[in-house]
């Protein structure tokens, strides 16, 4: 289900009114907004309820059973178990066709030609964000920096929370769990702050974003025919596209959790004012920025040897993220280059 469509419009009215008829008794009302995630994931392909319904049973369980273990071996089993469960999935799924096919094409380019079925699989929605998500659950625990919840309930509507569910922001469950363990009572100013902000996000996506996407469509589709100054426009133009869209959307989901009683992060801040490219990817996207600062950056090394060591974990952290954003060269490659434009802040001591 999408924010800006028909059924959307007709099932937050519904999801809001039975929420707050429980007004204070926040185990039914975590009830009701799992029974209405779930819902709102399903409607576009139940099928695939089973695969957040499934890794959310993983974590769960895996949570509680590194939390109880005081053997590091076995710690670090189960550990590993949670990342080669939740990736094994978003690998599949994501980019299962894309290494046959590079495999496939590195062979053919030594004149070997290998023969292979690549298989139609339907990306399923929101999977690369409730992945991390979950990922950060079991990896916080076994850092010992978050006790795991016992409540199935709460933990599944967690995981599953669907203003955030299919885009962002990706919260922590250290900061987004324990909010499904308070009395939540219905708070006017709350409330229609949120709606200001779904009516700002909804500006942003339908009005900026998808007017600007009819121009840029029309011209990236057959860039050869138009001259230098409307392809400049046509990028130019993208960049107001993406941005609008990616954070309206975030906007709308921030809103609508606050129809809610939830608080969740801020996750752009104006990153087209950043004053050079460090700065910039402190204010896009910076639930997933400081995620892969926090769960791949700094269990590298982050900063703390060489600037050589720096310098390639850097370049690792961004092609991963290049790679988080899409299964094609192209991501990869886009990752790369914005490694190569933040270098010279490492190098020069810059980056602040």
């Amino acid at each position: 289900m999408l924010f800006n469509s028909i059924e959307f419009l007709l099932f937050l009215p519904l999801t809001f009114a039975l929420y707050w008829a429980f007004k204070d008794k926040f185990t039914a009302q975590n009830f009701l907004l799992l029974v209405f995630s779930y819902i709102f994931y399903g409607w576009w392909d139940v099928r695939f309820l089973s695969l957040i319904i499934f890794s959310s049973a993983v974590d769960f369980t895996l949570g509680i059973q590194i939390s109880k273990s005081s053997n590091d071996r076995k710690r670090k089993l189960l550990l590993g178990l949670s990342l080669v469960t939740n990736l094994g999935l978003l690998g599949f799924f994501k980019y299962y066709n894309f290494f046959l096919e590079s495999f496939i094409g590195a062979f053919e380019s030594i004149n070997i030609h290998l023969h292979a079925t690549t298989l139609k699989i339907i990306l399923p929605v929101g999977i690369s964000f409730y992945t991390f998500q979950t990922l950060s659950y079991t990896i916080d625990i076994y850092r010992k920096k978050f006790i795991p919840t016992r409540n199935v309930i709460a933990f599944f509507a967690f995981v599953s929370f669907f203003p955030q569910l299919v885009a962002g922001p990706i919260e922590r469950a250290s900061t987004l769990l324990p909010q499904f363990f308070k009395k939540r009572s219905f708070n006017y100013a709350f409330a229609a702050d949120g709606m200001r902000q779904m009516l700002w996000g909804f500006f942003k996506k339908m009005v900026v974003a998808d007017n600007c996407a009819q121009i840029v469509d029309t011209i990236f589709k057959n860039p050869e025919v138009y001259n230098g100054p409307t392809l400049w426009v046509a990028i130019i133009l993208f960049s107001f596209q993406i941005y609008c869209d990616f954070s309206g959307y975030s906007d709308i989901a921030i809103g609508t959790a606050k129809l809610f009683g939830f608080d969740l992060m801020t996750n752009f801040k104006v990153p087209y004012f950043a004053r050079d490219i460090g700065e910039f990817w402190r204010r896009w996207h910076i639930s997933l920025t400081t995620w892969f600062r926090d769960y791949v950056y700094i269990p590298l090394g982050g900063s703390r040897g060489t600037i050589r060591k720096t310098l390639i974990n850097v370049i690792i952290v961004f092609v991963v993220s290049g790679f988080w954003h899409g299964a094609n060269w192209t991501f990869i490659f886009w990752g790369f280059l914005n490694a190569v434009l933040f270098l010279p802040l490492i190098v020069f001591k810059l980056n602040r």
